[in-house]
C-alpha cells in the first residue's frame, strides 16, 4: 500500500456558507491511496444551506485537495436550558462546543446528543475514518450515511443546525479560521486515530498515529491559548494509559510517601502500544499547558466502550452511528456479538483474563455532558476515568454465550494466539468515583441490552465480512514496509 501522506488531484475544494461568504485553506499534509471525491460536488439544492465548489488551483509541481472551514448554517433555534450560561450581567446565551472528530463512534453520539441538549454545537473532522476503512477493505456493521446527509437529516427532524467544518486539525491554519469563526466555549476532542491494532500495523501507521494524535492536540491547545482562552477543553484519553498494575489504579492522581516525603503525583504510565503512548505524550502535553498558560482541561480516561445505540441516533437510519466488528478497530464486546450472531466462534486472545472498564455508549455521551457543564478551573488539569464496570475477555465470553442461548444461537468460544504484548491474567481495579459524583447514571451491562445489541447484529449479520473478524496485526511482527491487507 502506498505511505499514508501525500496524493495527487487536479482540483481544490471550497466550502461556502448559504450567506454567499467563502474560504479556502492550504494543509500541511494530505492523506493518500483514494482519488479526490469528486463525489463530493453537489449542488446548493441538493444541500440546503452547504455548497461545495471545485476549484482547480496549482500548487508547485502538484495539487491538494483542500477543504476549507465555514459552517453550514447559523440557523437555531431556541435552545434548553442545559446548554447554555450566564453572562456577567445576568443574561443567557448559548453554550457552544466545538466537537472535533464528530463524524466517529463516539463523536457522532456525542455532537447529537449535546444538539438536543441545546448546546449550539460544530462538528470539526477530516473526514479520515472513512478513508481508513477504504484502506483496510473494512466496513461498519451498518450502512453511515455521508456527513453531510447525516446533519441534513439531524435538521430536518429537529430543526436544529450543527455547524460542519472539514479539515485537518493538524493543519494550524485550518484549525485557527475555525477557532476565530465558532468561538467554542467547549472543545471536545475525539479527533485522533483510535486503534491500537492499527497502530502496530506497521511504521508509517505508527508515526501517523503518533504525528496526528500529538501534533492535533498540540494544535489544538495553541488554538485555545491564542483564540479562545477560557475554552474548556474535554479530551477524550483512555485507560489503556495505565497499563494493568499490580495496585489500584486511581483517577489521574497519585499519593505517594517515600523515604518519609510525601507527594501526589501523576499516576505512573505503562502504554502498550504506540496509539496508548501517543495518549500518555496527550496528557503530559495537556497538563504542562495548563500549568504554564492557565487552560482548564478535562482528561476523560475511557474505558471500552461498546453499543450503537442512543436516543438520538435511533431517531432515523440516517442518524445510525458506526459498529465496528474487526480486528483493527472492533472493541471486544461489539465483536464478540457480531461472532455470535453470524455463528463464529467468540475469538478469545490467549487466556483471556485481561481484565478492562466498559462502558455504555449512552453513558460516554453522558459523561462528556457532565464535563462540559461542570468545566475545571483556569490551570486545573482534572482526569475522570470513564467506565461504569470491569470485565475480564472470559466474562465478557460467557455473558455473550448466556445471551446467545436464549436466542436459539449456538455460540462457541475459542482461544486464539493473543496478537497483543500483555498481561494475560493480571490484578485490575480501577476507581472511578468523579463521574458518578458529578451524577453519571450508569446503564449497566444486563440480559436485555446484550439481547437489543445480538438482535441487531443479527439484523444486519448479511453485512459481515467473516474475512475481518481474526486479528491479522501482530505487535511483535510490526515491520518497516507499509502492509496491505489481504482479503
Amino acid at each position: 500500500m502506498a505511505s499514508l501522506v501525500s496524493i495527487s488531484g487536479p482540483s481544490s475544494v471550497k466550502i461556502s456558507s448559504i450567506t454567499g461568504e467563502s474560504s479556502t485553506y492550504t494543509p500541511s499534509r494530505t492523506l493518500t491511496t483514494l482519488p479526490c471525491p469528486r463525489s463530493l460536488q453537489t449542488s446548493r439544492s441538493q444541500h440546503k444551506g452547504l455548497s461545495l465548489v471545485w476549484q482547480p488551483e496549482k500548487r508547485h509541481t502538484f495539487s491538494t485537495v483542500r477543504a476549507s472551514a465555514l459552517p453550514v448554517s447559523q440557523e437555531a433555534p431556541t435552545q434548553a436550558a442545559s446548554g447554555s450560561t450566564s453572562t456577567s450581567d445576568g443574561a443567557s446565551k448559548k453554550t457552544r462546543v466545538m466537537v472535533i472528530g464528530g463524524d466517529g463512534y463516539c463523536g457522532w453520539a456525542t455532537a447529537l446528543h449535546l444538539s438536543k441538549k441545546g448546546y449550539e454545537v460544530a462538528i470539526v473532522d477530516n473526514l479520515i475514518r472513512r478513508l481508513f476503512d477504504h484502506q483496510l477493505g473494512l466496513d461498519s456493521l451498518t450502512p453511515i450515511s455521508s456527513i453531510h446527509n447525516r446533519l441534513r437529516r439531524w435538521k430536518s427532524l429537529t430543526g436544529k443546525t450543527i455547524d460542519l467544518f472539514i479539515g485537518d486539525i493538524c493543519d494550524f491554519e485550518f484549525l485557527a479560521e475555525t477557532f476565530k469563526s465558532f468561538e467554542p466555549n467547549a472543545v471536545v476532542h475525539f479527533g485522533e486515530q483510535r486503534s491500537a491494532p492499527y497502530s502496530m500495523i506497521d511504521r508509517s501507521r505508527a508515526v501517523f498515529t503518533q504525528h496526528n494524535n500529538v501534533i492535533g492536540t498540540l494544535n489544538v491547545l495553541f488554538a485555545i491559548k491564542e483564540f479562545q482562552e477560557e475554552c474548556h477543553l474535554v479530551k477524550l484519553g483512555t485507560m489503556g494509559e495505565y497499563g494493568t498494575p499490580n495496585i489500584d489504579i486511581e483517577e489521574g492522581y497519585i499519593t505517594i510517601t517515600h523515604n518519609g516525603r510525601t507527594d501526589t503525583l501523576p499516576y505512573p504510565k505503562q502504554a502498550s502500544s504506540f496509539y496508548h503512548l501517543s495518549k500518555v505524550h496527550d496528557s503530559n502535553n495537556i497538563a504542562f499547558t495548563c500549568k504554564a498558560w492557565g487552560i482548564r482541561a478535562t482528561d476523560l480516561n475511557q474505558g471500552v466502550v461498546y453499543g450503537m445505540r442512543t436516543d438520538e441516533t435511533e431517531m432515523h437510519e440516517e442518524l445510525c452511528n458506526r459498529f465496528d466488528y474487526d480486528g483493527v478497530f472492533g472493541t471486544a464486546l461489539n465483536r464478540f456479538c457480531v461472532q455470535a450472531a453470524v455463528g463464529h466462534p467468540l475469538t478469545v486472545y490467549g487466556k483471556g483474563g485481561q481484565t478492562r472498564g466498559y462502558l455504555d455508549i449512552r453513558d460516554t455521551v453522558q459523561c462528556v455532558e457532565l464535563a462540559i457543564a461542570n468545566p475545571a478551573n483556569p490551570s486545573e488539569f482534572r482526569v475522570f476515568n470513564q467506565f461504569t464496570e470491569q470485565f475480564s475477555v472470559n466474562e465478557l465470553a460467557a455473558l455473550v454465550t448466556k445471551a446467545g442461548m436464549k436466542l436459539g444461537l449456538d455460540v462457541k468460544t475459542i482461544s486464539v494466539p493473543n496478537p497483543r504484548v500483555e498481561a494475560e491474567e493480571h490484578y485490575y481495579n480501577a476507581k472511578h468515583t468523579k463521574l458518578i459524583e458529578l451524577g453519571l447514571k450508569p446503564h449497566l451491562l444486563s440480559d436485555s441490552l446484550l439481547d437489543s445489541i445480538l438482535n441487531f447484529a443479527i439484523k444486519y449479520k448479511d453485512r459481515v465480512d467473516q474475512r475481518q473478524i481474526m486479528p491479522s496485526v501482530s505487535w511483535k511482527k510490526i515491520g518497516v514496509k507499509p502492509k496491505t491487507v489481504t482479503v
